[in-house]
C-alpha cells in the first residue's frame, strides 16, 4: 500500500487556536471526587487536590476545561458550591441518578486549574436556571468588588477575580435527555436573553450557544440554525458534540474520522448560510466541546450515591488509532474549529484513570492528545495527499491513510500526524516538503502493536505507549518512509 503527502508553505488552513486542545470535567462520576479532589491522598495538597493528577494533566498542556457540566449542569444551581463547605447542602443530582455533596464548585475549580496550568470555560444552566441566575455567576467570578456577589466571592476567600472569559450557554438543550429540554425557538430566545446580561456584566467574555449533541438527533442541523438566527450578534461560537465507539466492525471504526469530518462541513455550511441570511460581516466559529470515544452501550442503571463508578471506559490501542484520527481531522479543521474539549479528563472516559488512594495512569487515548497538544500549535497546513483506499460497510469508500500537518513559524518546525487505517498493510509513504528549504528529521515515533485489544493499567502503565522510530534522511527534501498497519504517527521536521 502507498501514499503520498505533499505540503506547501503557503496552502494554509488556519492558524490552530490553543483551545483547539482543552478537555472536560463534570461533576459526573469520579471525574471530580477521587479524580481531581480527594483529601487525605498521599499526593493531595491541603485543598485535597490530588498532585498525580494535575502533573498529568500539565503534561498534557490542556488549555481550557469546560466544568461544571455536561448533563449535570441543567439541574445545577452554582450557588450550591459556595460558601463553608459544611454550610452547602446535599443533592440529588438527577441528570446521572448520584448525590451530589457540593464540597467542590466554582472557586475550587478555579483554584486546581490555577495549579493545573489551565484556563476555565465555565457553564451556565440553561435548564431550571434563569438568565439571571447565569448573570450573577458572571458577576461573582469576574467583577472586581463592591457588589453583592462579587464581595460574596471575597469573603469566600478569592479577593482577585477569577477572570473566566469563556462561557457555554448550557449544554446539549436539543436533547430529550436534557434536564428542562427546550425546543430551538425557545432555547434560542432564552440564550439571547441569557447573553445579554452576561456580557452586559462582563463585555469581555466569549460565549458558546449549544449547537447540535448530535448527527443522529432529529433536529439536527435544523436546531443549528434556528438557534443561530436568535443569537448571531451575541454569540461568539455554537458548539457541537459527537462521540464515537466501536460495535463491532473495525474498519468502520477507524475510519470515524470521516464521518466527523462530514459533521464540522455541515455545521459549517449552516454558519454561514445564518451569516448571508443575517447580511453579517461576523464569521461564526465552532466549539466542538465534547468529542471522544465513548462506549454508551455499556452504561447500566445504579442506585443513588455519591461518586460511583459511571462511564470508566477503559482504552484499548484500536481506541486510541481511532481517537487519532479525530485528533486529525480537528487540525484539518482549524480555520473553523477554534475551541475542542476532550470529554472528559478523568477517570470518566477520560486519558487519565485514577484510583482511590493509589495511583494514576495514562489510558492510551493519553498519547495522541499529548502529540497533537505539544507539537500541534503553529499553522495547520492543508496537505496534497495521494492514498490508497479502502471499503467500510458504513461510509464506503475511505482513505486508508490520512494526515494532518502544521507548521510552527516561532520555531520553524513541521508535525505532520499520519494514521494508518488499515489492520493488513503497511503504508509505504513519500512526504514531500520541497517547499521548505533545508529540512531536517528530527523526531519520530509510532503507537502501534500487535494486539489491538491491549489496554494500559495501574499494574502495567506503559503496556500502549509510543515507541521512537529511527530517523531518515531526505533526499532534496522528498522522505521515505514505512507507516506500519494499524499506526498512529508522529513525523517531526526542522525547516529554514
Amino acid at each position: 500500500m502507498k501514499a503520498k503527502v505533499s505540503l506547501v508553505k503557503e496552502f494554509k488552513i488556519g492558524d490552530v487556536d490553543p483551545n483547539l486542545f482543552s478537555s472536560f470535567i463534570e461533576q459526573l462520576g469520579r471525574a471530580v471526587y477521587t479524580g481531581i479532589y480527594e483529601p487525605g491522598h498521599p499526593t493531595a495538597d491541603s485543598q485535597g487536590l490530588r498532585g498525580d493528577v494535575m502533573n498529568l494533566v500539565k503534561d498534557l498542556r490542556v488549555s481550557l476545561v469546560r466544568y461544571p457540566g455536561g448533563n449535570f449542569l441543567s439541574g445545577y444551581d452554582w450557588k450550591d458550591g459556595i460558601g463553608p463547605k459544611d454550610k452547602r447542602p446535599v443533592r440529588l443530582d438527577r441528570a446521572w441518578h448520584t448525590i451530589e455533596t457540593n464540597e467542590f464548585g466554582i472557586d475550587e475549580f478555579v483554584d486546581w486549574a490555577k495549579k493545573s496550568g489551565t484556563q476555565v470555560l465555565a457553564a451556565v444552566n440553561m435548564g431550571t436556571g434563569t438568565p439571571q441566575d447565569a448573570g450573577d455567576m458572571v458577576e461573582y467570578c469576574n467583577y472586581p468588588s463592591g457588589t453583592y456577589w462579587s464581595d460574596l466571592r471575597i469573603a469566600n476567600g478569592h479577593k482577585e477575580p477569577h477572570n473566566i472569559k469563556y462561557w457555554c450557554v448550557g449544554n446539549e438543550m436539543d436533547g430529550p435527555w436534557q434536564i428542562c429540554h427546550l425546543d430551538a425557538v425557545d432555547y434560542g430566545k432564552k440564550a439571547l436573553e441569557t447573553m445579554k446580561i452576561m456580557k452586559w456584566t462582563d463585555d469581555s467574555i466569549k460565549t458558546v450557544v449549544c449547537g447540535s449533541a448530535t448527527t443522529d438527533i432529529p433536529t439536527y442541523p435544523e436546531w443549528d440554525r434556528i438557534v443561530l438566527e436568535h443569537t448571531y450578534d451575541y454569540a461568539d461560537y455554537i458548539s457541537i458534540h459527537r462521540y464515537y465507539e466501536n460495535f463491532g466492525n473495525d474498519d468502520d471504526f477507524l475510519a470515524s474520522f470521516y464521518d466527523m469530518d462530514k459533521f464540522i462541513k455541515t455545521s459549517t455550511a449552516t454558519c454561514d448560510y445564518v451569516k448571508a441570511y443575517k447580511r453579517s460581516n461576523k464569521t461564526m466559529m465552532l466549539s466542538f466541546d465534547e468529542w471522544n470515544i465513548w462506549y454508551q452501550q455499556n452504561q447500566k442503571p445504579h442506585p443513588w450515591e455519591k461518586a460511583p463508578r459511571l462511564l470508566e471506559d477503559k482504552y484499548s490501542l484500536l481506541d486510541a488509532l481511532a481517537f487519532g484520527g479525530l485528533a486529525i481531522t480537528l487540525l484539518n479543521h482549524a480555520d473553523r474549529v477554534k475551541v475542542a474539549c476532550l470529554a472528559q479528563l478523568v477517570n470518566v472516559i477520560a486519558p487519565i484513570f485514577a484510583e482511590p488512594g493509589k495511583g494514576a495512569y495514562r489510558q492510551t487515548i493519553y498519547w495522541p492528545f499529548r502529540d497533537i497538544s505539544l507539537y500541534g500549535r503553529g499553522v495547520s497546513l492543508q496537505p496534497v495527499v495521494t492514498s490508497d483506499k479502502k471499503i467500510t460497510d458504513k461510509y464506503g469508500e475511505v482513505p486508508a491513510v490520512i494526515f494532518a500537518s502544521v507548521y510552527n513559524e516561532e520555531t520553524k518546525e513541521i508535525s505532520i500526524f499520519a494514521l494508518n487505517t488499515s489492520k493488513s498493510e503497511n503504508s509505504e509513504t513519500t512526504i514531500d516538503l520541497r517547499s521548505f528549504s533545508n529540512t531536517k528529521m528530527i523526531m519520530r515515533t509510532e503507537l502501534t502493536g500487535t494486539d489491538l485489544s491491549a489496554q494500559n493499567s495501574l499494574e502495567n502503565p506503559d503496556k500502549v505507549a509510543p515507541s521512537k522510530v529511527e530517523l531518515s534522511e531526505g533526499d532534496n527534501g522528498i522522505y521515505t518512509l514505512n507507516l506500519k498497519k494499524a499506526s498512529w504517527n508522529v513525523i517531526r521536521f526542522s525547516a529554514e
